[in-house]
Formats: structure tokens, sequence, C-alpha cells
């Protein structure tokens, strides 16, 4: 399928920091992997040299093996294309002893995480589960929130805040006595090295000259800075996300990022991905018309091809679990080939 003329500049354009809006069917996963093939093809840059990032090992599969097909297996060698976890574990390992590990080191699962924890509060916390549960919740936000243990004892006021502030303390220093680091370690970690150390952070600018990262608009205050750190030697950085379906403000992303982006790099250029392959433009008109009224948007309409589509039927629910059955019913009904 030959790419729309906004897709055809998305993956052109190579000269700088771009940022690719893209909305919802818009074959925003399309452009990525083209932009790689076009990059190894026509702009002389090594594979080896390019990484893409984005947030789930699913997606991440999908993205290696559309590339792999397009550039093919011989000139997608050295790619790399994982999670922003599975990145940090790699620079992690190549800097184990400048972060004070041991090779071999352990990854504690939540499990795991939530078992210490219970050790370590077993006078203070008593086996709570709730109070447990908060306490893990809270250092998971400390760490995507850059807060270590010994800064958050000093901003301590209340006797509550100082025992979590003691527990993420203990809780820390038992992690380096295993010689283990939990999944947040994963993102922190290594955006912290790559913030003190200048001889790391030339290390891994010169190992990726071109940076991509997908959904963008769901990343968090640590891989905002990660991927600014990558970044800042070369400024071919490449970021695809869509302010208008930032939903996971709760595990700490941050709508800024991508609205912010052109004031992190002025000299950026900006592509709009509009032009939707999914929907009719029944549902688009209904779509755009409730998403105008969003506050903090860069702003885009879709539109497609595609005419036709049935109108929009409004059911009025009274809770979450009679909505959840009237649409299992209208899905019963499209199977069994019932429209009205």
């Amino acid at each position: 399928m030959k790419l729309n003329e906004a897709q055809e500049s998305a993956v052109t354009f190579v000269s700088g920091p771009c940022l690719v809006l893209a909305g919802a069917g818009s074959g925003k996963t399309r452009v990525i992997t083209n932009k790689i093939a076009h990059l190894v093809r026509n702009c002389d840059m090594p594979a080896r040299y390019i990484a893409a990032v984005t947030f789930t090992n699913k997606a991440a599969r999908e993205m290696k093996e559309r590339v792999a097909q397009t550039l093919g297996k011989p000139e997608a060698r050295g790619l790399k294309v994982s999670t922003f976890h599975t990145l940090g574990l790699t620079i992690i390992k190549a800097h184990v002893k400048d972060l004070g590990l041991k090779p071999g080191f352990s990854l504690f699962d939540d499990k795991d995480s939530l078992s210490l924890l219970t050790d370590l509060t077993r006078e203070t916390l008593d086996g709570d589960k709730d109070q447990l549960s908060l306490l893990q919740s809270c250092i998971s936000n400390w760490k995507n929130d850059l807060i270590l243990p010994d800064a958050l004892l000093k901003q301590a006021q209340s006797t509550g805040e100082r025992e979590f502030a003691e527990a993420y303390k203990r809780y820390q220093d038992n992690l380096k006595a295993y010689n283990a680091l939990d999944f947040d370690d994963l993102i922190l970690l290594p955006t912290l090295l790559l913030k003190t150390s200048e001889t790391v952070r030339a290390k891994w600018q010169n190992k990726i000259r071109y940076l991509l990262v997908d959904e963008y608009q769901d990343t968090n205050r640590p891989q905002y800075l990660f991927a600014r750190f990558l970044a800042e030697e070369h400024h071919n950085i490449c970021v695809v996300g869509d302010d208008d379906q930032s939903i996971y403000a709760w595990r700490g992303a941050d709508i800024r990022n991508i609205l912010d982006f052109e004031a992190d790099y002025p000299n950026a250029t900006v592509v709009r991905l509009e032009q939707n392959y999914r929907s009719t433009q029944v549902i688009l008109d209904a779509g755009n018309a409730v998403i105008r009224n969003n506050a903090g948007r860069k702003g885009k309409e879709l539109w497609t091809d595609r005419g036709g589509g049935e109108k929009i039927r409004l059911k009025k629910c009274p809770d979450e679990a009679e909505e959840a059955r009237w649409i299992a019913g209208v899905a019963q009904d499209f199977k069994r080939g019932r429209t009205n």
C-alpha cells in the first residue's frame, strides 16, 4: 500500500527532531517501519545505529518483524527495537560496576517486591495489606518521579511520611544487598546514569544515532529524560504519538512531554497523520466533535475517504454492568448478522 502525502513526509524527514501526531487508525506503525527502512536504504544509516522504543513486548516484536519484512534480515541486523525497559536493562548490563551491582543480578517482580516489603515492615505495618499495597505503589511513583530515598527523607514531615520514606530506604538497601533490581529500576537507573556520567552518555549517544519513540504521549518523566539524554548529541529523534489518546496518567504518563516537544526542540518539524483507514466518516465526525473540546491539545481533524456508515446510536445505561451487557448483546447481533 502506497504511503499518503503526510506519511511520506513523516518517513522522509530525517534532518532533525520530528513530532508525528498520529490519529487513531492513521498508520503510525507503518510510518515507523518505513522510516527505519528509509534511514538504512536511502540515508546510509546502518541499522545498528538506530533504536526504536515502545511500551509493550508485543508491540516491539510486531515492529521488529515488520521492519525485517520490509528491509530483509541482513539489512536489519543490529537494529534495536524494544520496550523502554528492555533498552534500560541493556544499558544496566553494560554498566554493572558503574551502578554498584555485580554481574548476574536478579530482577524482582511485583510479588517479590511485595514479599520483601512485608518482611521489612512487620513492626510498623504488621502485614496490613492495604498499607503494603499503598507503600508499594508509592515507591513505584517515587521512582517514576526520580525521587531517591535520601531526598524523600529530607522532605518527610509527618510521622507517616517518615515511616514510608524509611521503608523505601530499607527496601532499596535490601535490593542492593540481594544484588537485585525491581521493574522501575530498569528506567530509573539508566536515566540517572545517563544524567550523571558524561562518559556513559557519550557512549550511548554514539551507539544510538537515530531514536524513534512510539506512543510518546504515554511517556513518564524518567522515560522522557531517558530519550532526551540519548538524543541530545545528534538531535535525531522522531516521536510518534497522539495527544488525544493519553489515558495513562494514573501510571505516571505526562501529557506535557508531547505537548512541549516543540519547546524542547525549537527546530522540530511537526507532521499530522489525519487520514484514518479504520472508521467511517460518521464515526470520525462524532469523535472529532467530542475531542475538539479537550483542553491542552495540538489539534487535528481525522478524516477518511471511505463513504457511507451507519448513524450512531445513543444508549443510556444505569451502570457499567448494564453497559457491558448491552455492548455484548450488540456484538452478538453483529456476529449473527442482525444489525438493526
